[in-house]
């Protein structure tokens, strides 16, 4: 390995050998070669997407979390991604003189911001704390209480809409292998924000993006061929808990992405919520206009899923490569890392019901803790610029301008993703991690 090669475990991207190039291949040849299929392929499709692949997406999804119901076509919306689907739900679903907190559960994923600030929110994101066995929702409950009283009553712009309706509060979280901090939302907390979200007219927007990439934590033990969900999704937890929904609108939508399965390119992916809340985003402007989001992207897709092959390709190409890389970044954080004071704060859950949510490891991250008094900050460049490792440092992942700094600061944390670089690299980048720690320590104890 040349020593001039920046080691790069910040990029949150899926490896490029991971890409299932050659279904992809085949699933445009099929569509291309099919005049039924071709034609409605490349034409404006239908709102609420491209109609095979919402039936064998819910088919999918039943067979993977197994609700007491089988998940049916008319809970779902096709989208242009996850981030897109975020700006239409807010389009439909939220007023910027009604709706009155954007809360998110931080550290979140630092991109998804500026899509709040578009649609009007900017200013009025808040943090959720989030720490070792669940999500701070007591917090939650009195800021909320809190915010209800300082804004008293406020009409909204929007008008009136059959398709539609105004939430007093969106929440933003990704309850399983969450960016960045890796941690799973407990049975409990699930429950407790969905009974929360009922009580405050709250429409809870949930990232299910990483659900499917799940392998035991414990090194020794061996993949299930065919696992099921860890938990509930929230989405069903508001599908069920309680009697169901209180009204016929609910008040979550799982968020769905193709991204971290087939390729980010795809640009395809699903909502789930009740019917009106699918038909609702089926109706935003943009998406009414442009007939169907990726609707060509959609038929392609609806190949790899109809056939099997996506799962296929999770249990035996995904699941398998993911949880080899995890292992042996953990492995090298144990060796490298942790006799230096780094400590992985969200790998050893504790309370009531975490066992479950302890045994499994998922997703792209591992989120870890600076001994004092170092900050990411400084570390972050030298580790780059003198010992060519690049990482995230934790501040980036902070709500924007929430005024509660104290519940929103990770300045001595750092998150290393195993997706992106070649897996041969990892331990090296943090060997190299581990010296610029070393250093900077040194250089303390010296000032």
């Amino acid at each position: 390995m040349s020593a001039e090669k920046v080691i790069d475990l910040f990029t949150g991207w899926p490896n490029p050998s991971l890409l299932p190039t050659s279904a992809l291949s085949d699933a445009f040849a099929a569509v291309m070669a099919d005049p039924s299929i071709r034609t409605p392929a490349l034409m404006y499709g239908p709102d609420e997407g491209y109609g095979p692949l919402r039936e064998h997406i819910a088919q999918w999804l039943t067979s993977f979390y197994k609700p007491v119901d089988p998940i049916t076509a008319s809970r779902i919306c096709i989208t242009g991604g996850a981030s897109q689907n975020i700006g239409c739900i807010l389009s439909v679903f939220s007023d910027p003189s009604y709706t009155r907190n954007v809360w998110l559960v931080a550290p979140h994923y630092h991109l998804v911001d500026r899509i709040y600030d578009d649609a009007g929110f900017a200013g009025r994101l808040r943090a959720i704390p989030q720490k070792e066995g669940g999500i701070d929702l007591e917090y939650l409950r009195r800021e909320i209480i809190a915010a209800e009283e300082r804004a008293g009553e406020s009409k909204p712009f929007k008008p009136t809409r059959p398709w539609g309706r105004l939430y007093r509060h969106i929440i933003y979280a990704t309850p399983t292998f969450s960016n960045p901090s890796s941690l799973t939302m407990t049975q409990s907390d699930r429950e407790a924000l969905v009974r929360l979200a009922r009580q405050f007219d709250a429409l809870v927007i949930a990232d299910d993006v990483y659900d499917f990439l799940q392998w035991p934590a414990d090194p020794e033990k061996e993949l299930e061929p065919h696992p099921s969900a860890l938990l509930p999704r929230l989405v069903d937890v508001d599908r069920y808990l309680d009697g169901g929904p209180k009204d016929d609108w609910g008040n979550v939508l799982s968020n769905g992405s193709f991204s971290k399965l087939i390729g980010p390119g795809i640009r395809t992916g699903w909502a789930e919520g009740t019917e009106k809340l699918a038909y609702g985003i089926s109706q935003a402007g943009c998406q009414r206009s442009g007939g169907a989001p990726s609707q060509f992207s959609s038929s392609m897709v609806d190949q790899i899923v109809s056939s099997g092959f996506l799962q296929n390709h999770i249990d035996s190409v995904l699941r398998p490569e993911y949880a080899s890389r995890y292992r042996r970044l953990m492995s090298a954080i144990q060796t490298h890392l942790v006799p230096l004071g780094v400590t992985l704060p969200f790998t050893r859950s504790s309370g009531p019901d975490t066992s479950s949510v302890a045994a499994l490891a998922g997703g792209y991250f591992i989120w870890a803790a600076l001994p004092s008094p170092l900050r990411a900050s400084d570390l972050a460049p030298v580790a780059q610029s003198e010992h060519l490792v690049k990482v995230a440092e934790g501040n980036l992942f902070r709500v924007q301008r929430d005024p509660a700094t104290s519940k929103n600061e990770f300045g001595s944390y750092v998150r290393l993703c195993f997706a992106w670089e070649q897996e041969e690299n990892l331990e090296e980048g943090v060997r190299r991690l581990g010296c610029a720690i070393r250093q900077m320590i040194e250089n303390a104890n010296r000032g």
